[in-house]
């Protein structure tokens, strides 16, 4: 398989949200729901997003175009979503060990992700853990 045809379709999840990045042969470009990362708001997301950029060779940066569409959750779900899928296509793009052992110490969220999830409601309360109050007197 050429280089040029290259084309790779990676996926992340945080808490509701999932993101499937596609990966492929181009200049730096890089887009969530078809909006170019540099002009992507929150701010604090974006930040969140180009963390994964951050820790690669601008070389390898530079000649890769990745499009993420994410869907579900809140926006920091999302942007967390949407970096774990980054970060999993850059890191199958390169194949390299010293960037999955960088993205690791960085943060282990990025390549494992975060099991954690909701509780479930329960019935006798307003929430998963809380009860109704009683009294006695």
């Amino acid at each position: 398989m050429s280089k040029s045809k290259k084309v790779m379709v990676l996926s992340g999840k945080r808490k509701t949200a999932s993101a499937r990045a596609t990966v492929k042969v181009g200049n730096g470009k890089f887009r969530i729901n078809n909006v170019p990362l540099e002009i992507f708001e929150p701010k604090l997301a974006r930040d969140k997003m180009l963390e994964p950029l951050l820790l690669v060779d601008d070389k390898v940066v530079e000649q890769v175009d990745i499009n993420v569409k994410v869907s579900g959750g809140g926006y920091m779900g999302q942007a967390e979503a949407a970096r774990m899928a980054i970060a999993k296509g850059l890191l199958k793009w390169t194949k390299s060990t010293r960037l999955r052992t960088a993205l690791r110490d960085y943060d282990r969220t990025m390549i494992a992700g975060d099991p954690r999830r909701s509780e479930p409601k329960k019935f006798g309360g307003p929430g998963a853990r809380a009860r109704d109050q009683k009294s006695y007197r």
